[in-house]
């Protein structure tokens, strides 16, 4: 038995296409120079410090709070009120308090597409067959006047990325999204920069997001001072107030 699981292996192996292995190459070389896969994994718990700046010069307060596997927690902080985002592998809840809403309310379809992406504590690219997802090589493409490779990647969920890898360290500089929210398609992009090490490993300090084809003008920008890693959150920091475990 065990031969014949070799040679299938072996046969599985030749049939791969091209876009597949280079797919997992670049995967590779993306947790590799992002730090490597020992150090990835032994990021437990992250916490983002930074300012939101949009259009208009509006500014907020931002902590985004991790939690392995799929925990996210994210607080808005403006005139002395804090909002939160909130995920805890299961459902996703929110507290808009500059609506005159104090009680915490279920996350809208479209805030649920984000929030999803934002729980993944790796990304989309590391482990994604375990996830599910689907990842495709889609050859270079000019990003900002540099060459940087390109992925697509399809969530179960149906939501489309689109990967865009720096050819000389690997990391993502920009990440395209299509989604349907209620029968209607939306796209966004989001830039990344300002890699610093976190624990050994690269994370981005800065990301601009806006509609597909907007202006820098109308996009948010989000800075982080500060990333920490490994600090202790408990489960409830991300569990509904008020609701029965």
């Amino acid at each position: 038995m065990r031969g014949t699981l070799l040679k299938l292996a072996a046969l599985a192996l030749c049939a791969t296409p091209l876009s597949a292995q280079s797919v997992d190459s670049l995967i590779a070389k993306y947790v590799q120079a992002s730090g490597g896969m020992a150090r990835v994994q032994a990021l437990q718990s992250l916490r983002r410090s930074g300012k939101f700046t949009g259009s208009g010069g509006f500014e907020a307060v931002v902590v985004q709070e991790n939690k392995r596997p799929n925990s996210v927690r994210e607080e808005f902080s403006i005139q002395g009120m804090t909002g939160i985002n909130a995920y805890d592998g299961h459902s996703g809840w929110k507290i808009e308090p500059w609506n005159g809403k104090r009680d915490p309310e279920a996350l809208g379809e479209d805030e649920m597409h984000s929030i999803l992406d934002d729980a993944d504590f790796d990304g989309p690219l590391v482990n994604y067959q375990t996830k599910g997802n689907r990842v495709e090589y889609q050859g270079m493409e000019q990003i900002e006047g540099s060459d940087a490779y390109k992925l697509k990647v399809t969530r179960p969920n149906g939501d489309v990325s689109f990967y865009y890898l720096d050819t000389e360290y690997y990391v993502p500089i920009r990440i395209d999204t299509q989604r349907m929210i209620r029968g209607a398609p939306q796209e966004f992009e989001t830039s990344l920069g300002d890699y610093k090490q976190v624990n050994g490993v690269y994370l981005p300090f800065s990301s601009e997001s806006g509609p597909k084809g907007s202006s820098s003008a109308d996009r948010g920008k989000i800075t982080y001072d500060k990333i920490e890693a490994n600090v202790p959150l408990d489960d409830q920091r991300f569990a509904r107030p008020g609701a029965h475990p």
